[in-house]
């Protein structure tokens, strides 16, 4: 069943789900959604109240999950267009010419091909090129931050995630969603070195983000900037 509670001036909706079970358990997916598992014959009121006393935490989650959330807005690949690449900002020129290549030039980047419809499958291309360059180069430069805690990734795959700017598997295969490369480079180690700290620490306990601190101490203000710059 689905319901939801009022915490403060938001609201909070989750889905109840019953089972044979002792304790009531509230788990906070990466799509934002609240699941409760509750035993059986918990009564509803019960349920409310557990969870206006864990909101803090819910929309704490709710909110890291949202930082790593793809926001930027559709692009139309035309003329004059503006398209971020490593946090600034570059016009978009197209060019009609035989050959078909994607280049900086100043401050363009600059498309020539003969077709006006192929100008956005070059220009994602491009970016997945020198995504696959830049994250492999910066992992290799974190790696010797996690040597003592025996975090050994398996290198990087390019992904689209539509909810996610990254995650790892338990193999040590790091994923990343290529739209990352549109931000700063500091912003690329952060979400590098949160995916190194899963390597480490599963999930988000106190631990993790002791980790997280020590290896990257001003992570707090890349995360920041990421959520800003690809709102």
């Amino acid at each position: 069943m689905n319901s939801s509670i009022q915490f403060g001036s938001k609201h909070i909706q989750f889905s109840l789900q019953y089972s044979d079970r002792k304790t009531l358990g509230i788990t906070v997916t990466p799509h934002l959604t609240v699941l409760v598992k509750a035993p059986d014959g918990a009564s509803i009121e019960k349920v409310k109240a557990k969870l206006r006393k864990r909101a803090p935490w819910i929309l704490k989650q709710q909110s890291f999950f949202l930082s790593f959330e793809p926001r930027t807005p559709p692009r139309k690949f035309i003329n004059g267009e503006t398209h971020l690449y490593l946090g600034r900002q570059y016009r978009l020129k197209v060019i009609r010419g035989k050959s078909e290549v994607v280049r900086f030039n100043g401050g363009y980047i600059e498309v020539v091909t003969m077709y006006r419809q192929s100008v956005k499958q070059l220009v994602t291309h491009w970016y997945r090129d020198r995504a696959r360059a830049w994250f492999g180069e910066v992992l290799e430069e974190m790696v010797p931050r996690f040597r003592r805690h025996s975090a050994k990734p398996e290198g990087v795959v390019l992904r689209d995630m539509p909810l996610r700017w990254g995650s790892c598997t338990p193999k040590g295969k790091v994923i990343l969603n290529p739209e990352l490369i549109k931000a700063p480079r500091p912003c690329i180690e952060y979400v590098i070195a949160h995916e190194l700290c899963h390597l480490v620490h599963r999930h988000h306990t106190k631990r993790f983000f002791e980790l997280q601190n020590k290896v990257m101490p001003d992570w707090e203000r890349w995360k920041g900037k990421l959520e800003r710059i690809l709102a």
